[in-house]
């Protein structure tokens, strides 16, 4: 789904961002051709992208340090 219509960046790019290292919605910005920068409308959705992501990092176990490859 489109979230910046100024730019035309998707919910995606913005994920793969977060899940990049990004953690503000400037530096998903720098990583988004400039998303949210241009009216403004989208800031509320990329905020809540970044959240969910970030969430979801928290809830996701780590596989390398304790998880299931660690065991094997």
């Amino acid at each position: 789904m489109i979230v910046c219509q100024c730019t035309g960046v998707n919910d995606r790019q913005i994920r793969a961002a977060v899940r990049s290292g990004a953690s503000t919605r400037v530096e998903v910005s720098r990583a988004c051709a400039s998303a949210g920068d241009g009216c403004g409308g989208c800031v509320r959705e990329i905020d809540a992208l970044i959240a969910d992501e970030r969430e979801s990092e928290e809830r996701s176990p780590d596989l390398l340090d304790g998880g299931l490859l660690a065991a094997g």
